[in-house]
């Protein structure tokens, strides 16, 4: 056998290893994760501990995460929600990259003394901030689905697209290059091909693939399915010239009203915080140390330029659109270091000759480094600003706070069959909103025809309930019927939400006195409850008043409450009661069992032969348990003579 250790395996330990040290401890004396990330690749890279010398080949893998998390975000991107957005995403957000992108070119050309040419490719590079880190913070502070955090996803995604024709701009920036070449008019075809057929197929295809392969019931299928999703379509738009981040979010906004996305969000979520990580510690290996060394103000001095002229640009361009200035500075600190897409841009200004090899490395190594900084950065302002509202503390502007968002779904229904169903009804006729997960394809077709929103998932799974929203649900409501996976349910939801008030249906006692010991809420078993309401119906259909009927049912509920709490101390009586349990009248009958026929009276004759064995052996059990008490108290009395110590 070889003992051959494999390079790749070593990697990989490596990564995980620096990864699972560094980054709890950055999180935990407040640095967040991205700077752990990017100081734990800065390690192993080629800089420091040469553990990985290919730092491209881990960016270029790693991408897929930030791919993954633009697919997460188009699924909390309703279309209606991003017409709504169109003018923050094409007026503030033309009007932000604009502004930087002419500013930090002009400091490159004045101050820096860069060529044109150069000087725009710095520049709009630099304008790009890194949707991965920004993302992250937002997630890391609550803030994604707030008004403030929508309005900075929005210019995100003005800057996803920019990418595009800033790409197109670099054949024009070729030195000696033809002016008057015409457009290749194919490229532009095949983009906007590529972004037609993801949206049809988005609205017409993938909901039916999605409905197919649920119906296998093979749980692997729909994560492969997810995976197929997101990775077609960023294939699908890097064959068009596009972004694959940019594919990804597309097919998330065509999947957002899709009855599978939560679904797809809990199985696409542990790819993308691997990947994303792995992306932001590729960043830290990118880093060349000896080049940062050997030009160190020079490079201090790009980054302080840049950093400074796009945080004013940003500020500026916040104040102008009639943001408050808590929100303006808070974006200007949020995005004023470079982004991702300025490795891409770089590269192709790089193959196209217009940088060259040391501005390549200089302009990148400045990005990095701005990333780097970027959490420092904002770490330090927000103590600034807490530091300062201590000193000066002052009632808060209502005007700024942001309105309580995406907390309609307050009850949290799972399985939607008959009886979820008119428990939703009830709900919506008080006009309380209700979120309800169901994995079975029908139920979510009968919900379409109710107006209910019903998403597919499987409820057992705390994933596919974290991605539902549980976390803003009043209560979670049990509808399905199958007992053991009730009691599956209730075990992780008590163990992963102990104060989420539960609410769930059971068949029979048994599950009940189960259920009871986990201390759930409110139980029902609902062919007791409807038997107590046919009863009441029988007693007044036999002339007995409705208070007296009542009365009568009362009574039975509380001879039925006094049996469970029975159960539930000293649970069912032995094996044999066990074996042959059935239900038992709560009062001595008031006259004998008469059998009518013969086989009846063989019949009876058979079960009181049972029901004597059972009593046997529950006297024997009985004496059993008292022998036990017994000799325990003696045991008891005789250590309390022992140590002297009277018995309570």
């Amino acid at each position: 056998m070889s003992n051959a250790i494999s390079p790749e395996l070593i990697k990989t330990v490596a990564l995980l290893a620096t990864s699972v040290t560094i980054v709890p401890l950055f999180k935990r004396i407040g640095l967040g994760s991205v700077l752990g990330y990017l100081v734990a690749g800065c390690l192993i890279g080629p800089s420091v501990f040469k553990v990985v010398e290919d730092p491209e080949s881990v960016i270029h893998m790693a991408e897929l995460g930030v791919v993954m998390f633009l697919f997460i975000i188009g699924l909390e991107m309703h279309p209606e929600r991003l017409w709504a957005m169109r003018r923050a995403i094409f007026g503030r957000g033309l009007l932000q990259v604009g502004l930087c992108g002419t500013l930090l070119t002009l400091a490159g050309i004045y101050i820096l003394g860069l060529s044109k040419e150069v000087a725009f490719i710095a520049g709009m590079g630099f304008t790009l901030s890194s949707t991965a880190i920004v993302m992250q913070v937002l997630e890391e502070r609550g803030l994604t689905s707030t008004s403030k955090g929508q309005r900075i996803i929005s210019t995100l995604i003005f800057e996803d697209l920019a990418i595009v024709p800033l790409l197109a701009s670099v054949a024009f920036l070729v030195p000696n290059s033809q002016p008057d070449q015409p457009t290749d008019w194919t490229s532009i075809g095949i983009a906007l091909a590529a972004v037609i057929g993801l949206v049809v197929a988005g609205k017409w295809l993938m909901n039916p693939i999605f409905r197919l392969v649920s119906k296998a019931h093979i749980r692997e299928m729909m994560t492969a399915a997810a995976l197929l999703v997101v990775l077609g379509a960023a294939l699908a738009m890097e064959v068009g010239g596009l972004s694959m981040a940019m594919g990804a979010f597309v097919a998330g906004v065509m999947l957002s009203e899709s009855a599978f996305r939560h679904q797809l969000e809990a199985d696409i979520e542990p790819f993308r915080g691997l990947l994303l990580g792995l992306f932001f510690m590729g960043v830290g290996m990118s880093l060349d140390l000896s080049l940062v060394a050997h030009n160190a103000l020079w490079l201090l001095g790009i980054v302080l330029l840049y950093v400074c002229g796009k945080g004013l640009a940003v500020y500026v361009v916040a104040r102008l659109t009639k943001l408050n200035g808590r929100e303006a500075f808070g974006r200007m600190i949020m995005m004023a270091h470079g982004g991702e897409f300025a490795f891409v841009l770089f590269s192709a200004a790089l193959s196209a000759g217009v940088l060259s090899k040391d501005q390549n490395a200089t302009f990148t190594a400045a990005v990095i480094i701005s990333m780097l900084l970027s959490p420092l950065i904002g770490l330090l302002a927000r103590r600034l600003v807490a530091r300062k509202a201590a000193k000066n503390p002052t009632e808060p502007d209502i005007g700024e706070l942001d309105p309580v968002e995406d907390l309609q779904d307050t009850v949290l229904v799972l399985g939607f069959g008959r009886f979820s169903q008119i428990v939703c009804q009830t709900l919506l006729v008080r006009g309380i909103s209700v979120s309800v997960i169901d994995r079975n394809i029908e139920n979510i077709r009968t919900a379409a025809k109710f107006g209910f929103k019903v998403y597919y998932g499987d409820g057992i799974r705390l994933d596919v309930l974290h991605a539902a929203g549980i976390e803003k649900a009043k209560c979670v409501v049990i509808g399905i019927n199958d007992t053991q996976r009730i009691q599956t349910i209730v075990h992780q939801l008590k163990q992963a939400y102990p104060n989420l008030p539960i609410l769930t249906r059971t068949y029979d006692r048994r599950t009940a006195v189960e259920l009871i010991k986990y201390d759930v809420d409110f139980i029902v078993r609902e062919t007791f409850e409807s038997a107590l309401t046919l009863s009441r119906a029988t007693l007044m259909q036999l002339g007995i008043n409705k208070i007296e009927a009542d009365d009568v049912i009362e009574q039975v509920r509380a001879l039925d409450q006094e049996r469970v709490h029975e159960e539930v101390l000293h649970g069912f009586s032995n094996d044999i009661a066990r074996k042959y349990w059935s239900p038992h009248p709560f009062i001595k009958p008031h006259i004998d069992a008469e059998a009518l026929n013969q086989e009846t009276a063989d019949l009876l004759a058979e079960t009181e032969k049972e029901v004597k064995v059972a009593d046997i052996a529950d006297i024997a059990d009985i004496e059993e348990k008292a022998d036990g008490t017994e000799q325990s108290e003696k045991n008891a009395v005789a250590s309390a003579d022992n140590n002297h110590k009277p018995i309570g």
